[in-house]
């Protein structure tokens, strides 16, 4: 009897020590879990911090980058009116060079038109205007202004215009040009006028 009194008190102590030990045990968690806590707790005031940094950093970017869109949208805005005033201008005076050239050729016409009036030799007076002519078409050949030759080619229809056709007087003449009733002129090879012809048939 006293045996089994001695046997159940030996295994309440040891009892009493398995709860003991996880008392300590839950106690030495609960201490770990604390400590553990206690960092995570001091990082997230400094991940907040980082987070506001990157915040005002991006922030700073947008900006910068915001300021200079703003100038390059007004520096193209300028450009723009700059080049459609240029374009005006020079659509008002871009033939300013060409008309300069020109005067002298209406001079020539008005010391004509005077000597015409005293003159009594016609052939003076049809030489004058033959040279005025031919200084007039020097010019325009400078400026890359070219009559057509078109008396003897074969029609095309791109360069000239037929206004008639009639009897070829050889098979060889055959929708070729015969005559030129409008002279056709071609500035730098393209055409400006075309040339007004008769076609053989």
């Amino acid at each position: 009897m006293l045996d089994m009194s001695h046997k159940h008190s030996h295994e309440e102590e040891q009892a009493a020590g398995s709860v003991g030990q996880e008392n300590v045990q839950n106690s030495q968690e609960e201490t770990t879990n604390l400590q553990e806590e206690q960092p995570n707790a001091a990082e997230e005031p400094a991940v907040a911090d980082n987070l506001s940094d990157e915040l005002a950093d991006l922030q700073k970017k947008y900006d910068e980058l915001n300021d200079t869109h703003l100038r390059l949208r007004a520096e193209f805005d300028n450009y723009r009116k700059r080049t459609m005033r240029e374009k005006s201008d020079l659509i008002k005076s871009g033939g300013e060079s060409a008309l300069v050239h020109l005067l002298p050729v209406v001079d020539d016409f008005e010391r004509a038109l005077q000597n015409i009036q005293k003159a009594e030799d016609v052939a003076a007076i049809a030489e004058g205007v033959n040279l005025i002519y031919n200084k007039f078409v020097s010019y325009l050949s400078s400026q890359g202004v070219k009559a057509m030759e078109v008396v003897g080619k074969p029609f095309d229809a791109d360069i000239y215009e037929a206004i008639a056709t009639i009897p070829a007087p050889e098979e060889k003449l055959k929708g070729k040009v015969l005559d030129c009733v409008q002279t056709g002129y071609t500035l730098n090879d393209k055409v400006i006028r075309h040339a007004k012809v008769v076609v053989g048939e």
